[in-house]
């Protein structure tokens, strides 16, 4: 018999306003079913696994109902308004982005300061004073701003640009075609595409994607037999040739790459549980029909354990980041016609530092390393000669470098937690960089100071770690602070300013990012000290830099908060568990919740690589252990929990937190509030328009500044 959803009015009693208690509530009751399953002999309850059915009436009225007592909640904190009010004052100035260049066109982005998604212009020559005018505005395809614009390509011949959309959030996109002269927009409409380029070829391009889900399976059908297709312009998306898919292996993936020359289709295929890639090539060049040629790829690579990045060519010879026998990655050339290992090339070695990008500019290549989790430019010839270093203003991340091959001029932004992202000229000749245009944001970076600590974690390793605060704030433990880490996938954390985070360090709030291993940020050993049977290091990590910012009097346990998202959230959830005491709020946000389940939905199966498999007895036993959803337990005292999801989120499906937060209001017995907030028509951050972005910060600094006991000062 089926077991109604019981819903308990909620009623809250506000005890008082100076925030030493807190709102009491009622949470809704969540069914719990006798669902057990057996993994080698150990029986796991999971007894909210209704939860997984997104598109259930039942669990529909489940978020309902949990929105019902969190928003009820945040509504009665006095200050959310004023703090909303600020965040739109923050975000209301104009932005551009760094140019860039494509057959022949100069583009960048706009936004004028609340829009909702960033509008493509085109403009006439690189001058900052060049006329320029609007190519494609996405927020012109949705009234609430919810349809973002992803990848552009540009066809060679410059007449056409092909470029994707999301709706609602989702990994799912669509690909569309737009006459550039004229802006008409083409017939050519590709549906069900995800993780995909988009790379032109004669007059067509190659992406990727998958075969139509079942209806009402889009957003968490496990995803399986990805293909390469190509799509000749003008045809419908039935006629599209499949280029590369591996019928017999469901978990592989294929993303092409033409070379800038059009002589060669670049395929990277990977593998599930695997880090690497493996590489096909096909010679486009040995006849000009080039579809039609019947020359197989070549498989240059077979292994999938090594990176690779292929960002130029020269003729035969193709360039290429890897971090094949360099655990710090280094450049190497390889020769189509002769591309067994034995004969490549080392053109930049490995150094001490991770080489992090490498890209044509200027008939040379720049590259960028990361030292300590910053950045550092230099340029090199072709042939691996260095030329010169790119003197950076302060520590803090090139976040991007557009060049061509074929021109000396190149554009870069540069950021840092108190520098919002500057665009400079860089001449890849002369050296000379300038800047080109200033962000307008009315925020005094001066104020504010940035230190780099190292601490000792668990184990004695060396934890780096980025501490913001108002300068002449006292260090006496009594400031709020949040300490946020994500420790995963080979994911690098680089100093980046954040427009939101101008609240909360304006009123006294400490911000600490942590780089934990798990992470790029010292290459191949670094990533892997922090993933599978290791990765209980990262949330040592974590708790090492907590236990460091009390110890230095940044802070103490009941002002601090935890944050992160995605793996992020994953280490959030499960540090709250071993941990609680060191943390008076914690925020996961669209967190991996369910470390035996999560390789059952769309693309969760690709995380095996990090995190191992419950399908593996050793691994489930390693995974049981730390899984946030399965180690929450009565007798803790945990801090006050906002959970973060979102109802589009298809990457990381939404019932990982829904089944967390269920678990965690059945078990605590404290009055701290244990919450979730579900965002609508939102996914897992991507493309998540201006006004919801400030809507969920203004919720998050709420709830951190009140259950923290602070209170934000504004008339």
């Amino acid at each position: 018999m089926k077991v109604k959803l019981l819903i308990i009015a909620i009623s809250f009693a506000v005890l008082s306003c100076n925030q030493n208690e807190i709102m009491k509530l009622e949470y809704p009751v969540s069914k719990k079913t006798n669902q057990v399953d057996d993994y080698f002999g150990t029986k796991v309850a999971d007894p909210y696994r209704w939860l997984e059915n997104d598109t259930s009436k039942e669990t529909a009225e489940w978020v309902k109902a949990q929105n019902k007592v969190t928003f009820d909640f945040l509504e009665k904190i006095p200050f959310r308004e004023k703090i909303r009010e600020r965040l739109t004052q923050v975000w209301d100035y104009p932005r551009k982005s760094a140019l860039f260049k494509f057959s022949g066109h100069y583009f960048c982005y706009k936004n004028n300061g609340l829009q909702n998604q960033s509008v493509l212009y085109i403009q006439e020559g690189s001058e900052k004073d060049a006329s320029s005018r609007i190519l494609i505005d996405p927020n012109t395809l949705s009234e609430d701003g919810t349809v973002a614009m992803g990848t552009i390509s540009v066809s060679k011949d410059g007449k056409y640009i092909a470029y994707s959309v999301a709706r609602g959030g989702s990994d799912w996109n669509e690909i569309l075609v737009k006459e550039i002269a004229t802006g008409k927009d083409m017939e050519d409409n590709i549906k069900w595409v995800k993780f995909s380029g988009i790379s032109w070829y004669k007059d067509g391009f190659y992406y990727s994607g998958y075969d139509a889900p079942d209806k009402g399976t889009e957003l968490t059908k496990k995803n399986e037999f990805h293909k390469l297709y190509y799509h000749k312009l003008g045809t419908p998306q039935d006629k599209d040739m499949i280029v590369m898919e591996n019928k017999k292996e469901a978990l592989r993936m294929h993303y092409g790459s033409v070379t800038e020359d059009e002589n060669f289709l670049i395929v990277y295929e990977s593998s599930a549980g695997k880090r690497g890639s493996a590489i096909h090539v096909k010679d486009l060049a040995c006849r000009q029909a080039g579809l039609k040629n019947n020359k197989p790829f070549k498989q240059i690579i077979s292994e999938f354990d090594y990176e690779y990045s292929f960002f130029d060519n020269d003729g035969n010879i193709l360039y290429a980041r890897t971090n094949k026998n360099a655990p710090k990655y280094k450049v190497v050339s390889i020769d189509f016609k002769n591309p067994d290992e034995k004969n490549w090339k080392d053109l930049i070695p490995e150094k001490e530092n991770v080489l992090e990008s490498a890209v044509a500019a200027g008939s040379k290549f720049v590259v960028k390393y990361m030292k300590d989790a910053y950045s550092q430019m230099e340029i090199y010839e072709n042939n691996g000669a260095f030329v010169r270093n790119i003197d950076l203003p302060t520590i803090g991340t090139v976040s991007t470098f557009n060049g061509d091959k074929k021109e000396n001029l190149a554009f870069y932004v540069f950021t840092s937690f108190t520098t919002p992202g500057d665009i400079y000229q860089y001449n890849v000749s002369t050296g000379k960089s300038e800047l080109y245009e200033s962000s307008k944001i009315k925020f005094d970076g001066t104020q504010y100071e940035v230190k780099q600590v190292f601490f000792s974690s668990k184990d004695g390793a060396k934890i780096p770690m980025f501490i913001t605060h108002k300068k002449g704030l006292k260090l006496d433990g009594s400031n709020p602070a949040i300490l946020y880490g994500y420790g995963g996938f080979n994911v690098s954390l680089t100093p980046s300013f954040n427009n939101a985070l101008v609240v909360w360090l304006e009123n006294g709030g400490i911000y600490c990012m942590v780089n934990l291993r798990g992470g790029g940020e010292y290459g191949k050993k670094w990533h892997e000290a922090g993933t599978k049977l290791n990765k209980q290091n990262v949330f040592d990590d974590f708790i090492a830099a907590a236990e460091y910012m009390i110890k230095e009097k940044y802070t103490s346990p009941s002002k601090l908060a935890a944050r992160g998202g995605s793996n992020g959230g994953l280490l959030v959830g499960a540090v709250i568990n071993q941990r609680p005491d060191l943390f008076g709020a914690a925020i996961p946000a669209v967190g991996v919740m369910d470390m035996l389940r999560f390789q059952k939905f769309t693309i969760g199966w690709n995380w095996v690589s990090d995190y191992g498999s419950s399908d593996n007895k050793e691994e489930f036993e390693y995974l049981y252990k730390y899984s946030p959803l399965h180690n929450i337990k009565e007798d803790i005292k945990y801090p006050a929990v906002m959970v973060t999801t979102a109802d589009h989120d298809d990457r990381v499906v939404p019932a990982h937190s829904f089944k967390y937060i269920a678990e965690l209001q059945s078990k605590y017995k404290g009055s701290n509030p244990v919450i979730i907030r579900i965002e609508t028509m939102a996914g897992h951050s991507a493309g998540k328009p201006t006004a919801k972005i400030i809507d969920e910060y203004a919720d998050v600094w709420s709830f951190l500044f009140y259950t923290l006991g602070a209170k934000p000062e504004y008339k």
